[in-house]
């Protein structure tokens, strides 16, 4: 994939998603929050088991969207790996560990949201 495949958020909203199952992230997510808020177009949320997956599906996503030309604008959580958030914009990820993820519930606060499943974001991956 290069960058002329990424034409749009949602574009980049499923590749992300896609490198974030290839690192076994549990419960990829996408939110298409376009229609409810301003803040930015899609989350993508998925969680890791442990602070070295979160690690692992942050660094894949970073290094995957370098290569295809994606400015990422904000990083931040890469100091203790709970809760890390990459800014790209028009797509926010949200890469928690699983009892984090719990906790703060993104999921259900942004439940208006029209949900986007990635193919095989439905299976948990056991690490």
């Amino acid at each position: 994939m290069n960058r002329s495949d990424i034409k749009n958020a949602s574009d980049l909203a499923h590749r992300i998603a896609t490198i974030a199952e290839s690192k076994k992230a549990d419960n990829v997510r996408i939110f298409n929050i376009n229609a409810i808020s301003d803040i930015t177009e899609y989350f993508v949320i998925s969680s890791g088991g442990s602070d070295t997956q979160v690690k692992a599906i942050a660094d894949a996503i970073e290094s995957g969207t370098r290569e295809l030309g994606i400015k990422l604008f904000r990083k931040e959580g890469m100091q203790n790996m709970l809760w890390v958030v990459l800014d790209y914009f028009d797509v926010v990820v949200h890469v928690f560990q699983s009892k984090v993820r719990e906790y703060y519930a993104l999921d259900r606060l942004w439940a208006d949201a029209e949900i986007e499943l990635t193919s095989i974001s439905n299976i948990t991956h056991s690490e």
